[in-house]
């Protein structure tokens, strides 16, 4: 059984930065992209940004190019997200997932293994 967990969200002001960590089980980490995605209240779930299994390829939303930056440590099956110069247009619940067959599509990655969301409130 495939186990998603996120951590690290949290109450910051704007300006302020926080990292967001997500720990897996249960599929073979090291050969999946992992990507992480956000809800805003009242809006639907937007992509973040993504990353493959090596590293070698990541991708980023528009909204957080050059303030967020996604990596991942293979050999603890974990996967992050450094946000920095938060704004409060990016609070929300964030996601993490992990690809696979039948799920939701973010540039060209089908992700369906999914957590159960880190509450981030960036206050102004």
């Amino acid at each position: 059984q495939v186990q998603v967990v996120e951590s690290g969200g949290g109450l910051i002001q704007t300006g302020g930065s926080l990292r967001l960590s997500c720990t897996t089980s249960g599929l073979p980490f090291d050969r999946t992209t992992m990507g992480w995605f956000r809800q805003a209240p009242g809006k639907e779930r937007e992509g973040v940004s993504w990353i493959n299994s090596n590293s070698r390829l990541t991708y980023y939303a528009d909204s957080v190019k050059g303030r967020c930056t996604i990596s991942r440590d293979n050999a603890k099956n974990t996967v992050y997200l450094q946000m920095n110069s938060l704004k409060p247009e990016d609070t929300g619940m964030y996601y993490c997932a992990a690809a696979g067959v039948g799920g939701t599509f973010f540039n060209g990655v089908q992700f369906n293994y999914w957590g159960q969301g880190t509450q981030v409130n960036v206050s102004s």
